[in-house]
């Protein structure tokens, strides 16, 4: 009973261990994700929104992005680097294109 006892307790610790090993890297993570902008970062921003905006709405649209020259969507995407998809998403992107072949 003793040895079940000190196993248990012993997995917990480890498990502890780790989990706190864990939360730390995120933390290291989270801290560059959320550094605000240069005062260039948003000049620049700042100009392509103006240039690009067609419906003047202050944000830049797929549409909108999809009319900028190769050289300001390579300073677009410097600016903010592009959100990695879920899981999920990206299931339902492989579903569409099946749907899609299926059609022709």
């Amino acid at each position: 009973m003793k040895k079940l006892l000190i196993i248990t307790c012993l997995s917990c610790a480890i498990s502890l261990v780790a989990n706190a090993a864990e939360g730390e890297a995120k933390k290291e993570g989270e801290a560059h994700k959320g550094a605000a902008p240069t005062q260039e970062q948003k000049a620049l921003r700042k100009e392509l929104v103006e240039k690009y905006d067609t419906d003047k709405s202050g944000k830049l649209s797929k549409e909108e992005r999809s009319k900028m020259t190769a050289e300001d969507q390579a300073k677009w995407s410097s600016l903010a680097p592009a959100k990695k998809k879920e899981a999920g998403d990206a299931s339902h992107e492989k579903a569409k294109e099946h749907k899609e072949g299926d059609k022709k």
